[in-house]
């Protein structure tokens, strides 16, 4: 059931999970070991296989790069695999009923995820640069984008990424609190800088001293 309008049609997201599906999640099926192969002439690749010992080549224990992010520390080893490849962003708003749903759904299933709250008029100028619209709710699995809310099709896209369909989660876990889309600072004092107390009166002009008789015109520096 969709609470909320997404913006591609199925055929469109469909194929985009056959892509996740065959060309992102291939990896973790195949390779539970990969191997960072350092080579003589200094190029790096990585393989599930080590290579011979003749090659002279330096290997370690490691993941391909690209489209990763750090993952929460405390996840089980897998899950910590996972969310480092294919991190999960949620976007919400205030008042937005999709929002708690998907909020609701991805807690329920375990997954760990950060939330960006999308308020100001600064935040909504920053997703429309970042998904082309201002709808709400929107979320990154990965490099994948997902807007509006779609229990059925969330799920998909969650499964493809190699996401556990139940929980694992520790029960220390605690998820990382909400924080906006855009970085919220101070705006300057008025006037340029710390507030300042009302201005002394100036002091009232002193009358000059009588002339005397070596200062006849009452000259005063």
């Amino acid at each position: 059931m969709k609470a909320n309008a997404v913006k591609f049609s199925a055929p469109r997201a469909l194929l985009a999970l056959a892509v996740i599906a065959g060309g992102l999640l291939s990896p973790l099926a195949q390779a539970q070991q990969v191997y960072r192969i350092v080579g003589p002439d200094g190029k790096v690749t990585f393989s599930d296989q080590p290579p011979p010992a003749a090659t002279g080549a330096k290997v370690s224990a490691g993941t391909p790069g690209g489209g990763g992010g750090s993952a929460p520390t405390g996840l089980p080893f897998e899950l910590r695999q996972i969310a480092g490849k294919y991190p999960v962003t949620l976007y919400s708003g205030e008042n937005c009923g999709p929002c708690g749903m998907a909020r609701s759904m991805l807690a329920n299933r375990g997954i760990p995820f950060s939330e960006r709250t999308v308020i100001t008029n600064e935040d909504f100028k920053a997703l429309q640069r970042l998904s082309g619209d201002t709808s709400l709710p929107f979320a990154t699995i990965g490099s994948q984008q997902l807007k509006g809310f779609s229990d059925v099709e969330w799920t998909q896209f969650l499964n493809a990424a190699g996401y556990p369909a139940a929980s694992v989660l520790p029960s220390s876990y605690r998820p990382p609190a909400a924080t906006p889309l855009v970085a919220v600072t101070a705006p300057p004092a008025a006037n340029g800088g710390a507030a300042r107390t009302a201005a002394a009166p100036a002091p009232a002009p002193t009358a000059p001293p009588p002339p005397t008789a070596d200062n006849p015109a009452g000259i005063k520096f």
